[in-house]
């Protein structure tokens, strides 16, 4: 278990929007959460301004990282949505309308006005890239070598990321269990070293809290191993149980 292949992905958060707080950021969650179901481990983040060469470095940065990126945001119809000639830049490649894309946009706007200038910066691709389905909006992902380019608004993302659900190869999903006790972590860090230690493939993460006046912290435990993370959980439980503490089966 431990020589097995860990896959990981780096994500792109795009938008000023997202830098100057005007727009809550929900896209990094729901991204993490599907990754591990694909086997595939999220091992970091960059928000980045709406700027060419800022956006061309942390993608070439985070696409030779990791085996995949994943960009959100910047593919719409307007001036500032610059992506995709900043992911052809940072590649040294050309941009082109895709047939495809083009369709797909003619179709959806038929009865909405039609097609313009400005929807048809929608269709705009790095040259030869391939498109991830979007049903609800018309407007595509798309994806080039080992980049996704998603929709910045999350629910379209999400339906960008359903498309790609099963057709990119990962390892075995990252599992995780959490049990809770009412003690400051800073006194049972030392014990929380040691069991990790003891269980090899197992990653034990602390999360303290106070909360009706009562100092606790949740501990979670995750492997790709069921057995190994049922097998340290359970000593982890043990051991604090031992030293008088005490435990509760869930999170707090």
């Amino acid at each position: 278990m431990a020589d097995e292949r860990i896959w990981t992905a780096g994500l792109c958060i795009i938008g000023d929007e997202i830098l100057s707080g005007r727009t809550q950021d929900r896209n990094i969650a729901q991204i993490a959460a599907w990754l591990n179901l694909q086997g595939i481990r999220l091992s970091e983040v960059r928000v980045v301004p709406d700027v060419e060469g800022r956006i061309a470095e942390a993608v070439n940065a985070l696409r030779t990282a990791n085996d995949y990126l994943f960009t959100t945001g910047g593919i719409g119809p307007t001036h500032d949505d610059i992506t995709v000639d900043a992911i052809a830049r940072a590649l040294g490649i050309g941009v082109v309308v895709h047939p495809k894309a083009r369709a797909m946009l003619e179709a959806y706007y038929a009865d909405r006005g039609g097609i313009n200038e400005a929807r048809l910066r929608m269709a705009r691709v790095p040259d030869g890239a391939e498109l991830i389905e979007n049903n609800l909006s018309g407007a595509p992902g798309i994806r080039v070598g080992n980049i996704f380019i998603l929709a910045g608004v999350p629910h379209i993302a999400t339906l960008m990321l359903e498309a790609l659900s099963g057709k990119i190869e990962g390892g075995r999903p990252l599992l995780s269990r959490t049990i809770g006790c009412w003690v400051p972590e800073s006194e049972v860090a030392l014990l929380l070293g040691e069991t990790e230690r003891a269980h090899e493939g197992c990653q034990i993460g602390s999360y303290p809290f106070f909360r009706n006046g009562r100092v606790g912290a949740n501990f979670v435990v995750r492997s790709i191993d069921e057995k190994a993370l049922e097998d340290c959980i359970a000593d982890l439980a043990t051991r604090l149980e031992e030293e008088g503490r005490e435990v509760v089966g869930a999170e707090i």
